[in-house]
């Protein structure tokens, strides 16, 4: 547990019932701007899915997932979703999505293992979002212009919530700065990737990391992901590996980079092979995802997710994500919450 160190005395711009009411006017905004902007439908979630199905993200690879029996299934047991990067591309088979459509969602999971702070919680909550690609757009030049098209939908969305609330100035930068996780490296060669996130986002404070995930120069891959969604091993058009990325916006309240979103270009049956591989994963070849995605069965995509509680952070310019959702927290973080005057839901 730990708290981040304001970067000045603290006031909430908004008081409780104008942040409540502010909540729902970005989350109405945003996801409207997203849906018509990616040509996204919505569909409904699930909150937990099957054990061994693989359907489950195991994001790090790390993670245990919340479980428990199902009584009138004859004990198979549930996992709390961690994220829908795998059900999302499953549903977009199982409505016959066409290429350039695809479909959003309200993701709730539960991530036990979290260290609690201002920006993480107990409590996950994402728009889940996965667009059908074709073959040649399988390129860091298409992955650029998603995320160009989701971030003019924050900035529109920064925008019209400023017109509501006068005292919540727009700071966001107009374009957003791309760099690939091996640039990143060379350009700070003796920092930690954490310490580059937090370098670069200072700087332009509103940055794309490509390439998450596959080992960089160094032998060290700037962070971990899954080996069975975000394709991080092909070789792009830029000479780097990676089709896939991290969103960061720099927060002047907390002084400090944020992760907003976390996307990219989901494998194929090469990448996906290779990654499980290299993962040392394969014997995942057997669950009905990887299945299905190795007998061709399910369609090439986009996705990703964008944290609903951070953005609504981000642009109410709050300390604490407690302010903008209702989690468990250690009583002595409440206590020091109150002493900065953060107002923890």
């Amino acid at each position: 547990m730990k708290l981040y160190k304001l970067a000045e005395t603290y006031s909430p711009k908004l008081n409780l019932k104008q942040t409540e009411l502010a909540i729902k006017q970005i989350k109405e905004i945003f996801q409207l701007n997203l849906s018509s902007t990616l040509r996204l439908r919505r569909v409904t979630a699930p909150l937990f899915v099957l054990q061994g199905t693989g359907l489950n993200d195991d994001l790090t690879g790390i993670e245990n997932a919340v479980s428990f029996p199902i009584q009138d299934m004859n004990g198979a047991v549930a996992e709390v979703v961690h994220s829908l990067a795998k059900w999302k591309r499953v549903t977009l088979a199982e409505y016959n999505i066409a290429k350039g459509y695809g479909i959003y969602t309200d993701m709730n999971a539960i991530r036990a293992h979290e260290e609690l702070d201002n920006l993480h919680s107990l409590y996950v909550d994402q728009w889940d979002w996965e667009r059908v690609i074709d073959n040649s757009e399988r390129t860091v030049a298409f992955l650029k212009q998603i995320v160009n098209d989701i971030y003019s939908a924050i900035l529109h969305t920064e925008f019209t919530i400023s017109e509501y609330y006068p005292n919540l100035k727009p700071s966001l930068p107009k374009e957003l700065f791309f760099i690939h996780s091996e640039e990143l490296r060379r350009l700070y060669p003796e920092q930690t990737p954490k310490e580059r996130e937090q370098l670069i986002t200072r700087k332009h404070k509103a940055v794309f990391i490509i390439g998450i995930g596959n080992d960089l120069e160094d032998g060290t891959p700037h962070d971990r992901r899954a080996p069975d969604y975000d394709d991080y091993s092909t070789m792009n058009e830029d000479g780097y590996h990676g089709l896939n990325g991290d969103l960061m916006i720099w927060s002047d309240v907390l002084e400090t980079a944020v992760e907003l979103s976390s996307m990219g270009i989901r494998v194929d049956k090469n990448a996906l092979l290779h990654q499980l591989k290299i993962s040392g994963k394969e014997e995942r070849k057997g669950l009905y995802f990887h299945k299905r995605l190795l007998e061709d069965t399910l369609p090439l995509s986009i996705g990703g997710g964008i944290g609903q509680s951070r953005l609504c952070m981000l642009l109410l310019k709050k300390a604490h994500i407690g302010e903008i959702q209702a989690s468990i927290w250690p009583e002595q973080m409440r206590e020091e919450c109150k002493q900065l005057n953060i107002p923890i839901i």
